[in-house]
């Protein structure tokens, strides 16, 4: 019992502790006067009412002071909305990119306290102080009665919106005098074709140039998908322009410019034949779609380059070999000729040279389903990854068979290309191997240019050559040709197109080291229409 009464005094002393700690607890909790508890320990009433000129003055330095030393938490603590005061704080940091700020406090006027800012910002090698005017205002609690900083976006920026938040980054692209081959400048209201070049210009080489993009401080709508605009705060570095030269030719281009301007729809591409430099583009559509470059659209007889390239290739067809050429031809499907004429006599060459295309439909069973798609690929680089320098259709030749296959031979069905492809076939004949265009060399991106497998056969190259010769001064090319001399091919094409009453003209040539192509939509036959244009570029470069 001695024994046990010992411990009941423990238990009691524990008890006595233990109602002196609560009670001195609740002694520090009324003497530091938070309205916790009243003196009989209920709860004390809330206060209401606006805050007084003490609450105000000691809520707001505390939240800057909180705020300037980067303690968000505590911060947006006295606050009356912590998760977006904790968001938008973070923010001010994280995405505005703001280093360091110092915030100081103005004269009081009535609950709201405006306040000075000096904030630091730090973006890449930039930086820039950047100083405005806010303000914040204080208010009651609603379920604390403690006076709190009313959260709105201005309090970081008066400029600052719902739904809007701060963000620092680089801006447009740096401004780029894009300049031809020989310095010459070039602009959108003297070359009105390149409105649509000219930015893609700027957006990927501005910087590999030597520019600098200018940094700014924006409030940026949330999510992105908002109607108003990223707006200008602040301007951290206005950038630098560069220049940035150009494959192009002034002369040339102001060549193609004028010629396509003849017609309603119609546009054509310039080329060096041994480097693949474009020296001119054009279109007489002056929209963001550039059509030279983009088009898809079945190129008619110019294909028979390729076509005629496979065939000799193959063993399938010789310059000098008889090859008739019937009125129509039947493989899968009936096919004609232009005006369905006719030639029992013709050589290969002969039926090159007048764009026969019952002659060219009647060797279709004699080469395989992808043997057009192969050499299409694998000699003239259509279908491959083409790096320009800006956005370009690069060619479609799909294997096919049956109607398909003879329809493709002819440059009809499924084959599509753009003014540039076809400026390429005839580059490639006249250089032998294929050499991807392009319009930016490409060592000042490093980036690597398509190669072709294989280039033509030397023999079949020098074949091609003197085929397109014959079209370009006795063909279906010569009227167009006419006057240009040197060395020259041509070929030329017509392309029908379901719902069109005419088809579209095609004609593509080279004149020594520069190969052109256009195109001319429902031009009817290609010499007459889009030969002309291809003409006068020649003549200019």
């Amino acid at each position: 019992m001695h024994k046990g009464a010992k411990i009941a005094i423990g238990v009691v002393a524990a008890a006595v502790v233990g109602a002196a700690g609560m009670g001195a607890y609740n002694l520090v909790d009324a003497v530091a006067g938070d309205g916790s508890t009243g003196a009989h320990g209920e709860p004390a009433p809330l206060r209401t009412g606006p805050p007084t000129a003490d609450e105000i003055e000691k809520t707001a330095r505390d939240f800057l002071t909180a705020w300037e030393a980067g303690d968000t938490s505590k911060a947006a603590g006295l606050t009356d909305n912590a998760g977006a005061a904790t968001t938008a704080l973070t923010g001010y940091r994280e995405v505005a990119h703001v280093e360091k700020v110092a915030l100081k406090p103005g004269t009081p006027q009535g609950a709201k306290v405006p306040f000075s800012v000096s904030a630091e910002i730090s973006y890449g090698k930039q930086r820039s102080t950047w100083t405005y005017d806010s303000s914040l205002q204080v208010v009651r609690g609603r379920s604390t009665g403690h006076a709190l900083v009313d959260w709105q976006p201005t309090v970081v920026h008066p400029e600052l919106a719902h739904g809007e938040s701060l963000k620092t980054d680089a801006g447009a692209p740096p401004e780029v005098a894009a300049v031809d081959r020989n310095g010459t400048k070039l602009d959108a209201k003297d070359y009105p074709s390149l409105a649509s070049v000219l930015p893609q210009l700027r957006k990927r080489f501005g910087e590999k140039a030597g520019g600098e993009p200018g940094v700014e401080v924006r409030a940026v709508p949330e999510g992105g998908g908002a109607a108003a605009e990223p707006k200008t705060l602040h301007v951290v570095s206005r950038g630098k322009s560069a220049t940035l030269k150009t494959t192009l030719d002034a002369g040339a281009q102001r060549a193609a410019e004028s010629a396509v301007g003849r017609h309603t729809d119609a546009s054509v591409v310039a080329v060096k034949t041994g480097t693949g430099e474009i020296l001119a583009v054009a279109n007489s559509r002056k929209t963001e779609f550039n059509t030279a470059l983009m088009g898809q659209t079945a190129p008619g007889s110019t294909m028979k380059i390729v076509t005629s390239a496979m065939l000799l290739e193959q063993g399938k067809a010789s310059p000098g070999k008889p090859l008739p050429c019937p009125k129509y031809a039947t493989y899968g499907m009936r096919f004609h000729n232009v005006e369905e004429s006719e030639n029992p006599g013709a050589t290969f060459a002969q039926d090159f040279a007048a764009s026969c295309n019952t002659a060219f439909i009647s060797l279709a069973g004699d080469v395989g389903d992808g043997a057009l798609a192969a050499e299409a690929r694998d000699v003239f680089g259509l279908g491959l990854e083409w790096k320009t320098g800006v956005a370009t259709f690069d060619g479609s030749v799909p294997a096919e068979s049956g109607a398909g296959k003879a329809a493709a031979m002819i440059g009809q069905g499924k084959v599509q290309m753009s003014a540039l492809n076809v400026a390429s076939m005839a580059a490639t004949v006249r250089a032998g191997s294929f050499h991807q265009p392009y319009i930016v060399d490409p060592s000042l991106d490093d980036r690597q240019l398509a190669r072709a497998p294989r280039s033509l056969p030397g023999s079949v190259a020098e074949q091609l050559r003197s085929m397109m010769r014959l079209t370009a001064t006795s063909g279906t090319g010569a009227r167009a040709m006419s006057g240009l001399g040197g060395d020259i091919g041509a070929k030329t094409g017509s392309a029908e197109v379901d719902g069109q009453a005419k088809p579209n003209g095609w004609f593509s040539a080279y004149r020594g080291d520069v190969a052109a192509a256009a195109y001319v939509q429902q031009g009817g036959h290609g010499g007459d229409s889009a030969g002309p244009v291809v003409a006068a570029v020649l003549r200019a470069s």
